[in-house]
């Protein structure tokens, strides 16, 4: 493979944004256009075999820059926690093996009939403190990703970036990091504080970008845009990060049926496009 074009070194093609390509193709197509790091999903990696796409990743030169996803903490019912906790272990040990040191955490929502939002982040503090072992003698980083607000019911009881930080800083940084996520933060008015706080802790462990286009269609959690074609401001979001400190990664993660529709190679050329244009333009 070809060394990425220096406008390219730091993104990642999240394996989502381009679902319709399977795991060889995605390989093939970022070999193809010069792409050297992509972020992967746990559910296409399992049908593939985690160690078989380790080495399919490893022979095409791509770096795994996250896996996604572990997390749902928030049980209260002892068989149902046991198990979540059971299966983040299985994600580290993914994670591990894919050669990447970041595994995306959502937190889970309220468990049904219950309106405790802070006992239900607790439940999440006291499961990275279980999981805190097992990931330091593996060696990924949990990455906690706040969601936007509208999924706090369902899906994340963790809604800001403040809210993440607060439940990461109370472990080792190399332990617990967090997820800026443009999608989710972008209407957050603490954001740039919170950002530098995450850097100056030495807490980003990934940065994605997705834009937020209105209206929504039905079912938000597949309503992110194509960087460029919403309200978002990535650039700035881009700078902010940059001024933390933030290195690593730069990564794409749109879910979109439009997206998915189309052939894949053409998403992830235009991807790749909208990102130079939008995130560092």
């Amino acid at each position: 493979m070809t060394a990425a074009p220096p406008d390219l070194a730091r993104f990642s093609i999240n394996q989502e944004t381009v679902k319709q390509l399977s795991l060889p193709a995605l390989a093939e197509t970022c070999g193809e256009l010069g792409v050297t790091q992509a972020g992967l999903w746990r559910e296409p990696v399992r049908r593939y075999g985690v160690e078989a796409a380790a080495r399919l990743m490893r022979d095409a030169g791509l770096t795994v820059t996250s896996l996604c996803r572990g997390g749902f903490l928030t049980a209260t019912e002892p068989g149902e926690r046991r198990r979540a906790l059971d299966d983040n272990r299985a994600a580290l040990e993914e994670a591990a093996a894919l050669g990447t040191g970041t595994l995306v955490l959502v937190s889970g929502g309220l468990p049904e009939g219950s309106r405790d939002l802070h006992g239900a982040r607790e439940r999440v503090a006291d499961a990275l403190a279980e999981l805190g072992d097992h990931a330091a003698a593996v060696g990924v980083r949990m990455a906690l990703e706040p969601l936007h607000p509208m999924f706090a019911s369902d899906r994340c009881v963790v809604s800001t970036l403040g809210q993440a930080l607060d439940l990461a800083e109370r472990f080792p940084s190399d332990r617990v990091g967090v997820v800026v996520d443009t999608y989710h933060l972008w209407w957050d008015d603490q954001v740039p504080e919170q950002i530098a706080r995450a850097g100056s802790g030495g807490r980003i462990a990934a940065f994605q970008l997705a834009d937020w286009v209105t209206p929504l269609p039905e079912g938000a959690l597949l309503g992110r845009g194509q960087l460029g074609d919403g309200c978002v401001d990535l650039r700035h979001f881009r700078t902010l990060a940059d001024a933390a400190g933030y290195r690593g990664a730069i990564e794409v993660e749109i879910f979109n049926p439009g997206l998915w529709a189309r052939d894949g190679t053409e998403v992830l050329a235009e991807t790749a496009g909208r990102y130079v244009r939008h995130a560092l333009g």
